[in-house]
């Protein structure tokens, strides 16, 4: 049987007055819906993401919606330091402080491990561990020295905890993710930072259908338990979530967005 998604809902305000920042946050997926929820919530938000087109035309998009003084962008690939560094300076130059960051970049790719090369498999964990691990570092790097706390969310998979022929690479990264989620979340506790992460299965957007053969799709969406695949934006309210004070006890916490968990 397959269900229809539920309808939108509206913003509640529950994040008024916090500054976030979203990386992969250009375009349809999983990080432009939370950047948008994230504003209908009330936040100001530094949207980035590695592919500057697809980046301007979001900040404008975004901006003309809900007001060029809570839209900026900054272009950041995680796989340089600088970068990431600039990318979290931007927000606190920009709004004064820095409360959630939302860790959304990665990389996927399929090959079968016989046949992967070392290439596929280091840009894969760079960008999509690794990646994460840059910009959790900054990010509590600054929310421990402004001691006035703050959330990372990071975007892990359900392909972290199960097998899926041909993403190896992609499965430990995600794992990965999910590890680095739970021991940073022990230290941050120790200054009132909360780190969790999300772990989607399969929420379809276009840049995806582009990449993915529909026989996959079908398959993958056979799965789940409503007979469809997530919306974007269904991840993204759990991400608001986590990102309120309505998850103020949650922390080192995975949660699958999906019926799909260990």
């Amino acid at each position: 049987m397959t269900s229809a998604p539920p309808p939108y809902l509206p913003g509640h305000h529950l994040l008024a007055g916090r500054t976030a920042v979203v990386t992969a946050a250009a375009g349809a997926g999983i990080g432009g819906a939370t950047a948008r929820r994230l504003l209908e919530e009330g936040a100001r938000v530094v949207v980035s993401d590695a592919h500057v087109r697809r980046l301007k035309a979001s900040e404008a998009e975004l901006a003309g919606e809900f007001g060029a003084d809570r839209v900026t962008a900054l272009p950041c690939d995680v796989t340089d330091e600088e970068q990431v560094g600039a990318l979290f300076e931007h927000a606190e130059e920009q709004h004064g402080r820095l409360d959630i960051v939302v860790n959304n970049a990665g990389l996927g790719g399929t090959a079968d491990l016989v046949d992967m090369t070392d290439e596929q498999w280091d840009k894969v964990l760079d960008v999509t561990l690794s990646g994460t691990f840059r910009c959790t570092r900054a990010a509590l790097r600054r929310m421990k020295a402004a001691g006035s706390g703050g959330v990372v969310v990071n975007n892990a998979s359900v392909i972290g905890w199960r097998a899926q022929r041909g993403q190896a690479h992609y499965a430990a990264a995600k794992a990965g993710v999910m590890a680095l989620t739970r021991c940073a979340a022990l230290e941050a506790a120790a200054f009132g930072v909360r780190v969790n992460a999300v772990s989607p299965s399969l929420a379809v957007h276009p840049h995806l259908a582009k990449v993915t053969t529909p026989e996959l799709l079908e398959e993958l969406t056979g799965r789940e338990a409503f007979g469809r695949h997530a919306e974007p934006w269904e991840v993204a309210n759990v991400i608001v979530f986590l990102a309120s004070g309505y998850s103020s006890y949650l922390t080192g916490e995975v949660l699958s967005v999906s019926s799909q968990h260990p």
